[in-house]
């Protein structure tokens, strides 16, 4: 848990608190005094999410290490080890990637998750249909962890190969807390060299 994390959870709570506040003012017929607590509270949303944005637009791209683990609460994900095989059409990437749950009890899962390839002209490469390796979505009990493979083609010109491990789809949480990869910036990525 990072230190935006936190702030975005007591400024959530801070608000929750002013809503029922304001609502309490309201039941006791002081609606005026509601209505100011309730500018108060949007002007204060507004400024946070011009701060998520403006930090989207201003920080660059991460650019992680192989086995470097990126965490989505107690669900974890690293890009662990890569082989490239040339092939007649290009080249092809196996990737394997450890997901594990860090959580001292509960099992954990993680839906949304995705994994893909880009090239050094930002076009992104998808796994190839074989999922004989285990899915993105395994239920892993505490401390447990499993690697996942998956292949990928690339064109011989592609230039600089990254793995991108992300969410999609989903509810976007992320969108609302500050230094994730979201509105303008672009999710963290595993050089493949």
């Amino acid at each position: 848990m990072t230190l935006f994390d936190l702030i975005f959870i007591l400024l959530f709570f801070v608000m929750l608190g002013s809503l029922l506040w304001a609502a309490a003012c309201a039941v006791r017929g002081h609606f005026s005094r509601a209505g100011r607590i309730l500018i108060r509270i949007a002007a204060c949303g507004a400024l946070y999410m011009a701060i998520v944005i403006v930090a989207s637009a201003i920080l660059p791209r991460r650019t992680m290490n192989l086995r470097e683990t990126q965490c989505f609460d107690d669900y974890c994900a690293s890009v662990e080890a890569f082989r490239r095989i040339p092939q007649s059409t290009g080249v092809e990437y196996s990737v394997d990637l450890r997901l594990s749950n860090r959580a001292l009890r509960g099992s954990e899962r993680e839906n949304n998750l995705a994994m893909y390839l880009t090239d050094a002209q930002g076009r992104r490469y998808d796994p190839d249909g074989d999922k004989s390796s285990a899915p993105y979505t395994a239920l892993l009990a505490p401390q447990e962890s499993v690697v996942v493979t998956r292949s990928f083609l690339v064109p011989s010109d592609a230039g600089e190969v990254g793995a991108v491990v992300t969410h999609e789809g989903g509810f976007p949480i992320r969108w609302l807390i500050i230094g994730y990869d979201t509105w303008f910036q672009k999710p963290p990525r595993v050089l493949l060299k």
